[in-house]
């Protein structure tokens, strides 16, 4: 029987691929890098990330929220008592190689749109 070594993301059996599919979706990547800014709450975040439904930021960040990484907190001093969102020290970890794909991507676009149409342009009618 084989064993699964922690930390072993090549393994079917770890568990890291979970906290490897949180990180890496593009709304986790988002919401990440709006709260890097500092706390929000959920309006401001809906509204800071667009195309993002309701739904999507809710699963977001109830899931950031569960693994440590973002830290939700209700502001009773506020009439009606509003919920802010920001970064625990966790979630500050990753802030850095996140940011570092949305730079890649954003300076890359232009590369992967001429790989797509050239691949486009070289499938069969």
């Amino acid at each position: 029987m084989e064993t699964t070594k922690v930390g072993d993301l090549y393994s079917a059996e770890c568990p890291c691929r979970d906290i490897l599919d949180l990180v890496a979706s593009k709304w986790s990547a988002l919401v990440i890098g709006k709260l890097e800014e500092g706390p929000h709450r959920f309006g401001q975040l809906r509204r800071a990330v667009p195309g993002i439904t309701q739904k999507m930021l809710t699963q977001t960040l109830r899931r950031l929220e569960q693994d440590g990484l973002v830290h939700r907190e209700v502001l009773v001093r506020m009439r009606p008592p509003q919920v802010e969102y920001s970064l625990t020290e966790l979630g500050l970890t990753v802030t850095e190689p996140l940011a570092a794909m949305r730079n890649w991507t954003e300076a890359h676009l232009p590369d992967v749109q001429a790989a797509r149409v050239r691949f486009a342009e070289l499938q069969p009618a």
